[in-house]
């Protein structure tokens, strides 16, 4: 084993955080460590780390074992650079190379040796350092680097920057980079997939699954689960429920034992009313006989032992307390909600992006994608009048009214407690107001908590409140679900699927956007293009286009039109692929069209428009499917 706790406890003051926890990890086993917010998880992180120590109970750790920790936002001085924070993990490499230079510069000039027995023992060390040197892959420095950074999206350009000077989610991906190529046996890793795109998310659970170590993780991330863990180890009211499978077996293998758990628990208690029943009756039956019989009292004071030595089974809850979110409107917009016309947005003299074209229609949910630092929240901020256009036109429906959450650690320079900030922005009254955040799991006391001492989950929980209590018809939303647990997460996915209204959103949650995406807006190299469904098929159409059409590139049309094309690629198509070229660019003629302003006036020929595109987005669906039957 590697791992092997038993039956640790852990208070944080008076109150007990970890009552029961006892598990194994062996070896090399990928495992996950899940639970609501404020459970206990990180706790459990610093104990494992050695950080802290538990109250009572032991926790063995392989000896000899090295520990990497994730920390949310590692620390450095002033002046370090991020290239400096990467180096890190090869600290005692580089002192063995810059000895062994020193050795060399010594050696090339043996008369200053003067004794023959100092060279002798210059050369000795020399060559055990190779050794170490070597043995430690020292030479594979710059391009161990290079992969790891290359794959988590951190760009060469930011190496020279001071540490400090980054953003918090960028100084978290250096953390982790930092952290991977330290290469510990044990990996406890604290929502490793935060602020990473959907190429360095792919990139890291291919990473990961390939290391030799043991991973640790916890994560709110659905799909990085499934695909990466074989254990799952659950901390619920402060003990760990361990379960041998991925998440989607866990929540299979959770729900049967909830309701085997359940059935016990019944028996039982009919058990016990039953022998309750039968002592009170035998002491009826001692006190009325004549004269009184004392083995009725003798065999109910028996029964009576034997249930008060009884092991009693707790009540299993089936049904834990959750968000309560119930998105609705006020009044519906318009059927053309938002409409992006050959936009673009410059930064002097760099263009971010331009030429997006979109029309996002009342009742649709559409997931904007993109690797980070496309320009995906900038372009949110121009919707919202934040951030000015550079070229071109962002026009908003007729009666549409926005509620936005943004992507942003709740302020600091605010000394509100939630009550008062909640207040202020959904303007309730005190009393209606406690009953509301109540909903939002804020109880009692945790109404008079500071906000700028709020957890993650906690202040994107009180956004939503907000956001509820706005009634908006067009939700705009920035990363949802980061911070958010999982029990909180399901909770938000179902009210968005019974909100009637329009929704853009940002996320990199693959799970989240194949349960709501009606379309997928990708961001790219300064272009948008639309993908009709979930991740499901915005990941077969990358693959499909990586594989047939690597030479195709989106390129801009007429200036006039705004009209974007594939460009034919070298090796000509053969069917099905020569179709779906043919269909796609079809679907994108056709959507340009409709947002041709003078179209747009034209109620008949829009629908027109509008009832062939969507025959054409089915037709291109089934010509995917035949190109994935043919190429299996």
């Amino acid at each position: 084993m590697m791992i092997q706790c038993k039956n640790v406890q852990k208070y944080h003051g008076a109150q007990l955080v970890l009552s029961e926890i006892s598990f194994e990890i062996a070896n090399g086993e990928k495992a996950a460590l899940i639970g609501r917010n404020g459970c206990g998880k990180t706790t459990l992180f610093h104990l494992l780390k050695g950080e802290d120590a538990p109250d009572q109970g032991s926790i063995a750790i392989q000896k000899g074992a090295r520990i990497g920790l994730l920390a949310q936002i590692p620390e450095a001085s002033a002046q370090e650079t991020v290239y400096e924070v990467l180096l890190r993990p090869f600290a005692a490499v580089l002192e063995w190379q810059s000895r062994m230079r020193t050795l060399e510069t010594l050696m090339s000039n043996p008369a200053e040796a003067g004794e023959p027995a100092i060279l002798t023992s210059w050369l000795e060390e020399y060559g055990k350092l190779q050794e170490r040197f070597e043995r430690a892959d020292g030479y594979e420095i710059e391009s161990a680097i290079a992969r790891v950074t290359g794959g988590l999206g951190i760009p060469f350009q930011q190496f020279s920057q001071p540490f400090p000077s980054l953003s918090g989610g960028e100084k978290t991906k250096i953390g982790l980079a930092a952290l991977l190529l330290e290469k510990p046996d044990v990996l406890l890793l604290d929502e490793p997939t935060n602020h990473l795109d959907m190429a360095a998310i792919e990139w890291l659970e291919q990473f990961l699954a390939e290391y030799s170590g043991t991973v640790l993780a916890i994560s709110h991330d659905r799909f990085f689960l499934d695909r990466l863990v074989t254990k799952v180890i659950e901390i619920e009211d402060g003990e760990a429920l361990i379960y041998h499978t991925n998440y989607s077996g866990y929540q299979k293998e959770k729900e049967e034992r909830l309701l085997l758990q359940f059935a016990h628990y019944q028996e039982q208690q009919k058990k016990i009313k039953q022998m309750q029943e039968s002592i009170k009756q035998l002491i009826q039956w001692g006190n009325e006989a004549n004269p009184p019989n004392a083995g009725f009292h003798r065999r109910a004071a028996s029964m009576q032992k034997a249930l008060d030595r009884m092991v009693k089974l707790k009540r299993p809850v089936l049904e834990r307390k959750k968000m309560d979110l119930q998105l609705q409107q006020d009044d519906r917009s318009g059927k053309q909600v938002l409409l992006f016309d050959q936009v673009g947005k410059a930064f002097g003299e760099r263009f971010l992006f331009r030429d997006v074209n979109g029309l996002l229609r009342y009742g649709e949910t559409v997931m904007l994608l993109g690797p980070n630092g496309c320009g995906k929240s900038t372009l949110l901020q121009m919707v919202l009048g934040k951030e000015e256009v550079s070229e071109g036109a962002i026009t908003l429906g007729s009666r549409v009214l926005i509620g936005y959450l943004a992507q942003q650690e709740h302020p600091e320079n605010t000394r509100q407690s939630v009550l008062q900030f909640y207040r202020e922005h959904a303007g309730i009254e005190e009393g209606e107001a406690r009953g509301k955040l109540a909903r939002f799991l804020f109880y009692g006391a945790d109404v008079f908590k500071g906000v700028s001492s709020l957890s993650g989950g906690e202040w994107t929980r009180l956004r939503f409140a907000i956001l509820m209590e706005l009634k908006p018809n067009l939700l705009i939303l920035d990363e949802p679900t980061n911070h958010l647990d999982i029990d909180s997460r399901e909770v938000l996915e179902e009210a968005l699927e019974e909100f009637p209204g329009t929704i853009l959103s940002v996320s990199h949650d693959r799970y989240f956007i194949n349960r709501l995406a009606d379309t997928i807006w990708n961001l790219e190299q300064g272009k948008l293009r639309m993908i009709t469904g979930g991740f499901d098929e915005y990941q077969t159409r990358t693959r499909h286009e990586k594989q047939v059409i690597p030479e195709a590139k989106i390129v801009p049309s007429a200036p006039v039109s705004g009209k974007q094309r594939l460009s034919s690629p070298k090796s000509a198509p053969t069917y099905p692929e020569k179709d779906i070229l043919a269909a796609e660019q079809r679907l994108q003629e056709l959507e340009t069209q409709m947002m041709d302003e003078t179209i747009a006036c034209d109620a008949q020929q829009l629908a027109e428009l509008h009832e062939e595109s969507e025959q054409l987005k089915e037709r291109i669906q089934k010509l995917y499917e035949a190109w994935m039957s043919s190429a299996e």
